[in-house]
């Protein structure tokens, strides 16, 4: 069942463009996983921990512009910090990432 929510609660996601800038394999977390460094323009860059090793190699993530959420506290997930959450589609077990259709300046606000 679909949890309902209002705009006013949708409006307090931060979700921004970045480019993947550095990508590492992550041998500590649980299940197989990338470290990314991800450039947020004016905000920065910050580092996620992704579950998408399935689909994707490390140099087709290089570069590659993403959408992630930008609000969440910073979690640790082994001996990692991670600091945004990546967004994909969800199917089966793998994750399909959401993404620009065009190029865009990294920070721009998804809405």
């Amino acid at each position: 069942m679909e949890k309902i929510i209002t705009y006013k609660d949708f409006t307090k996601v931060d979700m921004r463009i970045g480019t993947i800038i550095d990508v590492k394999d992550f041998p500590k977390a649980h299940r197989p996983a990338y470290q990314l460094s991800i450039d947020f323009g004016e905000l920065g860059i910050r580092k996620s921990s992704a579950q998408i090793t399935t689909l994707y190699k490390k140099e087709a993530l290089l570069h590659r512009q993403i959408v992630a959420v930008i609000n969440f506290p910073k979690k640790q997930i082994a001996n990692f910090m991670s600091a945004c959450l990546v967004v994909g589609a969800v199917k089966a077990n793998d994750v399909y990432l959401l993404h620009p259709e065009t190029k865009v300046k990294n920070g721009v606000k998804v809405s």
